[in-house]
């Protein structure tokens, strides 16, 4: 089974992340890892952090000579600003006081419910973990996934469909496509309509000292059928996935497949009739409305996920808010932000989905090395021709 984990705070000395479960033999470099890092960090609308942050991934263990070891594998970040904050987030106690507390909490953030569960009369405390900062190493870790479900020919793409309410248009284009078109717009979107609508929404929005969020899609290509499992409801696929995406910051819904619009239509017009290819010797669907997904397993289809994001919640124009300390009311603090972050939470989205697929291939082909894993996935290919 692969884990992982990642500590650091935005503002911190670096972030650092632990992923266990990753077989001996892996192919791995920092490369590998920093394409992605660069993906998250491009998009209209990204904030002024963008432009101090080039994220680099340094492998500290768990790696030799350019292959996994089969141990936990390490990885650290190093924040750039912290040469700016070395006294405000210093562990020592000695720098204890040396700036005021931040007691103004911001609607829509960890701040409030943060103090009152960790019992900390600082928001600075709160907010430095629970920011988006965070999901860089979530992409680091996703970017090692990757490489994993890669070597099974499975990839993953996102992009995004829907920014402050203008919505792209997908037509019959292939996948290919999509991922090249994607990495070279500043949104993600392959619509280049809509994007140029999208952009005026995130120009006006900043303008007015707003934010707004959208809806982007991940397309996850080449899943063998038989992932996941019905037997027990936190080993099914869709849930796992969903689990995952919903994690990221921000997001506010998940659906799979039609997901509320099939709640919209009878049955018939839901539902994906099977087929059987004597060429091939597989079983397959002309349409894809369950998105990859049948009671909680794969079925060989594209794995089709969306999730929505709300606008985030740093308002230039700050909304009311009740300082901790005196109880008077005020306007929200600012922290520096994005004004739209849609097209860098899809690549966070790709890396979450790409743990959980990680995941259940370990857990379904499991072995100690990446040719052990082969073999048992070829074999099992080979077994579904039988049924």
């Amino acid at each position: 089974m692969l884990r992982f984990l990642t500590a650091g705070e935005s503002h911190g000395q670096l972030l650092m992340g632990v992923i266990e479960g990753i077989p001996a033999g892996l192919e791995l470099t920092s490369s590998d890892i920093n394409l992605e890092l660069s993906r998250r960090q491009i998009g209209y609308g990204r904030g002024g952090r963008m432009r101090i942050e080039k994220d680099s991934v340094e492998i500290t263990c768990g790696v030799r000579w350019g292959k996994t070891l089969g141990s936990p594998v390490g990885l650290l970040i190093r924040n750039r600003d912290w040469v700016n904050w070395s006294d405000r987030m210093s562990p020592e106690p000695s720098f204890e006081g040396c700036v005021p507390p931040e007691t103004k909490p911001r609607p829509g953030h960890a701040d409030l419910t943060g103090i009152i569960k960790y019992s900390h009369g600082d928001i600075r405390n709160v907010l430095e973990r629970a920011s988006a900062r965070e999901t860089a190493m979530r992409v680091a870790i996703g970017a090692v996934a990757k490489k994993f479900i890669g070597i099974f020919n499975i990839k993953i793409v996102s992009h995004v469909t829907e920014i402050g309410g203008v919505k792209g248009t997908l037509r019959n284009i292939s996948l290919d496509s999509i991922m090249e078109q994607t990495e070279r717009s500043e949104l993600r979107c392959v619509d280049k309509k809509a994007e140029i609508r999208m952009k005026t929404r995130i120009k006006e929005a900043k303008e007015k000292g707003d934010t707004v969020g959208g809806v982007f899609e991940i397309i996850v290509t080449n899943v063998p059928p038989g992932l996941g499992s019905y037997s027990q409801w936190d080993r099914r696929m869709n849930a796992r996935i969903a689990y995952a995406v919903m994690s990221i910051q921000a997001i506010k819904g998940v659906e799979i497949g039609e997901g509320f619009e099939a709640a919209r239509k009878l049955g018939s017009g839901v539902h994906d009739a099977i087929y059987y290819d004597e060429e091939k010797q597989s079983f397959y669907r002309k349409t894809n409305r369950a998105g990859g997904i049948e009671g909680g397993i794969t079925n060989g289809e594209n794995i089709i996920v969306r999730a929505a994001m709300k606008p985030i919640a740093t308002l230039y124009s700050p909304l009311d808010s009740v300082d901790i300390g005196t109880k008077e009311p005020f306007k929200a603090s600012v922290e520096r932000s994005d004004i739209c972050a849609v097209p860098a939470a899809s690549v966070v989205g790709e890396a979450m989905v790409a743990t959980e697929i990680a995941n259940a291939i370990l857990e379904k082909f499991g072995g100690d090395s990446i040719e052990e894993i082969e073999r048992n996935y070829l074999g099992y290919l080979d077994s579904i021709k039988k049924i």
